[in-house]
């Protein structure tokens, strides 16, 4: 039994609530009363009740966000039903903004909109000493971040061992790109670097390896940042694995010079890119040196061993199919290991709203609030978009097919591509579910038949992709060309060095 119990519903098993564990550390006295109980989104709302309401909680803490946003609604409509007694506080980006438009705000008891961390304990104090606010909506100022308790130590041993681990060294963004919540920060805050660090150090003795970092912009303050990755070069080891969202154009030769020290494997380093178009970065506030972003990626490419993931965004206002293709292959040529092609949403509170009306900003009324259509981009081309960012996930981003994915791009990868996702929507009307056998047979027939491909060298290339997983998933047809292509692999790793073959007899 809690007096208080803490939950969300989280997209995955994998993900661990950061913001649930800074409020569980910040709970003083109320801690030992208090319980933190995650859900996924996917798990019914009346089994979600029942499982919270069997720890008979006076106060229930709901973190709300853009993607449970549905289902939350659905467990508070369940728990106002059965449960009514029961205090609902809510939480997170998704009620910090526009509440009068919202069913969940109008059912819960009270709403604290921004950072809750030292807001919702003193509520619950309030709560359970018998008063009762007056305000619903509660908006505190941010807190000092030195006068937060941090909330590595409430990652369990079970969290360590199955689930992502989530850090911050710095809070805000001192930038104002308007398709994100962070342009509404006024700078970014530094967490305490020692204990920021100690806290670090405590969690990696406990055995964590995977540390991503939610850091807007982890490169902003050289350093600190400079700090961070000796910490962990230090700590080195195969496991390790740290995942940093970097400003694409701040790359000094102080972290240049630790970024080549990362191992194969160990280094993941975000890069929002979002637009090259000067007029729509403009138009949207945001700040980026094109040639310094260029520079900068073909260094981390070249010179470094980090995995290279850069975002851009489908439908920012004032960007027309040209000019996306054009910046989409700006970047293609840069080769990061992933392109991220998002489709613009309009987060509550955020001030890509202000564009709406010049620009025909259409957006879905129900969660994510994609957007469906603007004045440059029709519902029929958004909805083809849409359907290239699926399959570039699929085909591009999963790396499975690395040999043929230059047969299908040639010398214009958006072109190509977007001809290539319009043949395999209208050969299979699917998005989703698509067998990885029946995908490189229908790579194969699109190679050969759409883009005119030599069928040899497209056989070649599918079943060097499939050896490179271990032949999992290699459909029949490619089971001759996959044998050659491991004998050849047998007959190279049995061959003497180049250097040492000249001086075998002959």
């Amino acid at each position: 039994m809690s007096d208080i119990v803490l939950t969300t519903l989280n997209a995955k098993y994998l993900h661990a609530s950061l913001g649930l564990r800074y409020l569980l550390a910040n709970m003083g006295e109320l801690r030992a009363r208090t319980q933190l109980l995650e859900f996924t989104w996917d798990q019914r709302a009346t089994e979600v009740a029942e499982r919270l309401l069997t720890r008979s909680p006076r106060i229930i803490g709901l973190g709300v966000y853009i993607w449970n946003a549905v289902e939350s609604l659905t467990l508070v409509q369940v728990l106002k039903a059965v449960a009514p007694e029961v205090v609902i506080v809510l939480g997170g980006p998704e009620v910090s903004y526009e509440q009068a438009a919202q069913p969940i705000t109008a059912l819960a008891d009270y709403v604290i909109a921004g950072q809750g961390d030292l807001a919702f304990s003193e509520l619950c104090r309030r709560l359970l000493a018998g008063e009762q606010p007056a305000e619903k909506i509660i908006s505190p100022s941010p807190p000092p971040l030195d006068e937060l308790a941090l909330p590595y130590d409430e990652y369990s041993d079970e969290d360590i061992a199955h689930r992502l681990v989530y850090v911050e060294a710095s809070r805000g963004c001192p930038f104002k790109c308007e398709f994100c919540l962070s342009s509404l920060d006024k700078t970014a805050w530094p967490f305490d670097l020692d204990r920021f660090l100690a806290a670090m150090a405590r969690l990696h003795q406990r055995g964590v390896r995977h540390f991503k970092f939610v850091d807007r912009t982890f490169n902003l303050n050289v350093k600190a940042s400079r700090r961070i990755l000796q910490f962990f070069l230090d700590r080195m080891s195969d496991d390790l694995f740290l995942h940093f969202e970097v400003i694409p154009d701040h790359l000094p030769d102080g972290l240049k010079e630790l970024l080549v020290k990362f191992p194969p494997g160990t280094l993941q380093l975000e890069v929002g890119v979002q637009s090259f178009n000067p007029q729509v970065q403009q138009r949207i506030s945001r700040r980026q040196d094109n040639a310094a972003t260029e520079e900068n990626l073909r260094w981390l490419r070249e010179q470094t061993h980090a995995h290279l993931h850069a975002d851009l965004i489908i439908g920012l206002p004032g960007e027309a199919l040209d000019s996306f293709a054009a910046g989409f292959n700006r970047l293609w040529a840069l080769r990061p290991h992933e392109i991220q092609v998002g489709l613009l949403k309009r987060l509550r509170g955020a001030p890509i709203a202000r564009h709406t009306v010049e620009f025909g900003m259409r957006y879905d009324p129900q969660p994510p609030y994609t957007l469906l259509a603007n004045g440059d981009l029709d519902f029929a081309a958004m909805q083809r978009l849409t359907r290239f960012a699926r399959y570039w996930d699929m085909v591009a981003n999963s790396g499975r097919f690395a040999h043929a994915l230059p047969l299908l791009l040639g010398d214009d990868a958006f072109g190509r591509f977007l001809q290539f996702s319009d043949w395999l929507y209208a050969a299979t009307g699917q998005t989703h579910r698509i067998a990885l056998p029946r995908l490189f047979q229908l790579l194969h027939q699109a190679l050969c038949d759409e883009f005119d491909a030599d069928e040899e060298e497209a056989l070649t290339a599918l079943a060097h992709d499939c050896a490179a997983f271990g032949a999992k998933g290699c459909p029949e047809f490619l089971h001759g060309h996959l044998q050659q292509v491991q004998q050849q692999a047998r007959r190279e790793a049995k061959s003497p060095p180049a250097r040492q073959a000249r001086h075998l007899p002959g």
